[in-house]
């Protein structure tokens, strides 16, 4: 093991055989040899206080002056027995995400960078004499005793472990060929326990020298991880949970110093062992940032239902109500933009409202772009990043400790990228990319959750337990209220009754008809998105004044056209969200595509079946759509074969192009292409790249035009006339859908 030679930390005597010029002290400093001076020439009793206090500096071993935290090392803890935790079926190099070599990789990249010392410790004494801050300084590891690993573990789970080391080989292999399996994801061997033992106490030792201020921050390159392990029990590659472990013993050490504690866990998994140890303590804030996937991610759900996973409701219980922070993407790919925001706009805020005397980072690299197993895009410029955030907590007290991370590589440059900010590098430039739309709508949901809280979370968030008690409406179901009576009054527009359980509440008063439309010849049947609302909040609490607000509603105009040329109307409005009383989230999310799917295509199958298929006298009948609402017109036109009833098809589009094209009828696509008329707002991403434009004019996509405005409102507008003219022509000339020759050879 090519770093043993290197790695042996001194300690006692050594030190006092290096240093003959000075009070001997550990690590190689040396006491200040004035009494009553510093180095700089400002006397002791003057800048920090009475003799007592040089008394316990000089105890620590730092000369005085050395007693600013921005001119302490940076810690840095590895020891290569940690390796000797292997997989019993294959030996010390088993082929297994979680591989010895990956403390050591990180190990050689700090030291070729040059942040790890690599000479003589003779040498590197009189080194750190003139520049404490060069290098990391060495944190020695030690064997975690049962006492400590036991204060966030269950004896039984530590006995366990234990007997590990007097298993036989065989028995160990089959051990692992049955724990190395679905949710246990775990392997031993002989030497597990002598590693994790040393990994526990390496976590310690590392928390206990950034807390009594021996180094001003911390690394702790250690392995097995730890994050997964619950009290009672091992799982997903980790035997002891290091950072609780430590925590527990820094507020047991350092009760006065070391009381609130801030554990932040990167890792692209969910930490179930730190979340449940800590579930119901008040003093322990626990924020993870980890891909959900509804659950299915792993760890995924426990096998005790009661038991919390990482799903973003989940918020701590009893005191520690509040103290557990769940940030939950909803699938892997996640990279630097979601990241920065979740420290942005969660992380850091809370944080901050904590203020913590320590900080532990379970440092997993597995969201690390390059690993294969998180699948996630994290540069090492971000992790420096988000370590530069947490630095400005506690004083600086901040203690990295390694977690997962399996790509070599990825980990290496991460592990060097959150070394260097500890050591007072700025973290580098970097060009943060947009956030998914998905991610924000994840961390709306984690404030939500939060606001009850962290007063930092409540500002633009509405309490709506507190509105329905005042019996508040959503602004939805108002406009809508208002939409109706305004349509009754103009255009004698009255309510149609959708006779089904599943619908029937979604589309209470959504549907508006004019009166007589059974008798209609001419029908124009618009599905479209509710009114646009704009509002301006006041600055201070973020109320909206009425006065303040806009609601803005192309539709109408359309309306009114057609009762003037003798049309009859059905006007459906989708709404993006279905009111119900129980709900209490402030914020809610649009339907996703399937969802919206299934609802529109049940709703307007249901109008033509029980309505428009009725009407025998019907010559002519448009459709328009409006948003995301014209998939309603796309279903439709799938699900029903009404090609001859139809005269023409409008659409205004601003978000997802979707194609007309069905397995079954094979002229749908060139009767679309000839019969419609598509507009496609100006800033639609199909008119940023030559081969999606190319793609957009097939004809299963419709006669496509390219708006000169954007936004829906303003787009139905500029068209009016020319949807105005485009379909009187179709009535005056009779075309009900003649599919031509030309059409039929167009592109797919």
């Amino acid at each position: 093991m090519e770093f043993l030679d290197h790695d042996v930390e001194m300690e006692g005597d050594e030190h006092a055989a290096a240093v003959t010029d000075g009070a001997s002290t550990t690590n190689g400093f040396r006491g200040s040899a004035i009494s009553g001076e510093t180095s700089n020439g400002i006397g002791a009793e003057d800048d920090f206080g009475d003799d007592e206090d040089d008394d316990e500096t000089e105890s620590i071993g730092y000369p005085v002056d050395l007693r600013r935290r921005g001119l302490l090392p940076t810690g840095c803890c590895y020891d290569d027995r940690m390796k000797l935790h292997a997989n019993a079926d294959f030996g010390p190099n088993p082929h297994h995400p979680e591989d010895p070599s990956r403390i050591e990789h990180i190990m050689r990249t700090l030291k070729k960078a040059g942040l790890v010392y690599t000479g003589s410790d003779t040498d590197l004494l009189e080194i750190l004499e003139k520049n404490p801050a060069k290098y990391m300084w060495r944190i020695p590891a030690r064997e975690a005793t049962k006492e400590e690993i036991c204060m966030v573990h269950v004896p039984s789970h530590y006995d366990w472990v234990k007997a590990l080391s007097t298993k036989p080989t065989e028995e160990l292999r089959r051990l692992s060929a049955v724990l190395d399996q679905g949710r246990d994801s775990l392997y031993v061997g002989s030497m597990t326990y002598d590693a994790s033992i040393i990994s526990a106490g390496g976590a310690i030792e590392t928390c206990k020298s950034v807390v009594s201020g021996r180094v001003k921050n911390g690394f702790a390159i250690i392995r097995p991880p730890g994050h997964h392990a619950e009290c009672n029990a091992a799982m997903g590659f980790c035997l002891f949970n290091n950072v609780p472990i430590a925590a527990k013993v820094c507020q047991a050490d350092f009760p006065e110093t070391c009381r609130k504690i801030l554990i932040l866990d990167w890792d692209v998994h969910h930490g179930n062992g730190i979340q449940n140890m800590f579930y119901e303590d008040p003093n322990i804030l626990y924020i993870s940032i980890h891909v959900y996937q509804n659950g299915e991610f792993y760890p995924g759900k426990p096998d005790n239902p009661m038991t919390p996973d990482g799903g973003m409701e989940h918020c701590g219980m009893g005191d520690g109500l509040g103290k557990n922070i769940n940030i939950g993407w909803h699938d892997q790919g996640m990279g630097d933009g979601e990241y920065m925001a979740a420290f942005q706009k969660i992380v850091m805020p809370i944080a901050q409202e904590f203020n913590p005397d320590l900080v532990i980072i379970s440092a997993g690299f597995d969201a690390a772009a390059g690993d294969e197993l998180g699948g996630c895009f994290v540069t090492p410029a971000c992790y420096a990043h988000m370590t530069h955030m947490l630095m400005s907590l506690a004083g600086g007290k901040v203690a990295v400790c390694l977690e997962g991370g399996y790509n070599l590589e990825a980990i290496s440059k991460s592990a060097l990228a959150v070394a260097r900010t500890l050591m007072g590098e700025p973290p580098p430039q970097m060009d943060i990319p947009k956030i998914n739309k998905e991610a924000t709508r994840a961390l709306a949901k984690a404030q939500a959750y939060q606001a009850p809280f962290w007063e930092c979370m409540r500002p633009g968030l509405v309490n709506v337990h507190d509105r329905q008690e005042q019996n508040s409406s959503r602004l939805h179901d108002v406009v809508r209220a208002a939409e109706r009576q305004k349509l009754s009054e103009n255009f004698d527009m009255v309510p149609l009754f959708v006779q089904r359980d599943i619908i029937f509440k979604s589309y209470d008063n959504q549907i508006l008809v004019t009166r007589n439309i059974h008798a209609a010849k001419k029908i124009l049947m618009i599905v479209h998105d509710p009114p646009e609302v704009t509002a301006q909040p006041d600055p201070l609490d973020n109320s909206v004044d009425a006065h303040n607000a806009w609601v803005t509603d192309g539709v109408t105009q359309y309306i009114e056209w057609a009762v003037i040329n003798g049309f009859g109307v059905i006007d459906i409005n989708v709404p993006r969200y279905v009111t119900h009383p129980e709900d209490m989230d402030a914020f809610t999310p649009r339907p996703d595509e399937r969802t919206l799917q299934a609802q529109v295509q049940d709703l307007v199958c249901y109008v033509w079946d029980n309505y428009l298929q009725m009407y025998r006298g019907i010559e002519d009948l448009f459709l328009m759509g409006v948003g995301n609402a014209c998939l309603g017109i796309k279903v439709l036109l799938i699900n029903r074969d009404i090609k001859a009833h139809v005269s023409g098809v409008v659409n205004f589009v601003d978000g997802n192009l979707r194609p007309v094209k069905s397995d079954v009828d094979q002229e749908l696509s060139g009767w679309y292409k000839h019969n419609s008329r598509v507009y496609v707002a100006g800033d639609h991403a199909c008119w940023t790249d030559p081969d999606l434009t190319r793609k957009v004019m097939k004809r299963r996509f419709g006669s496509v035009v390219k708006s000169e405005v954007n936004g829906l409102p303003r787009m139905m507008t500029r068209y009016s006339d020319d949807v105005y003219r485009w379909m009187l022509e179709r009535v005056s000339d009779g075309k009900h859908g003649d599919t031509t020759e030309d059409d039929k050879m167009g592109g797919s």
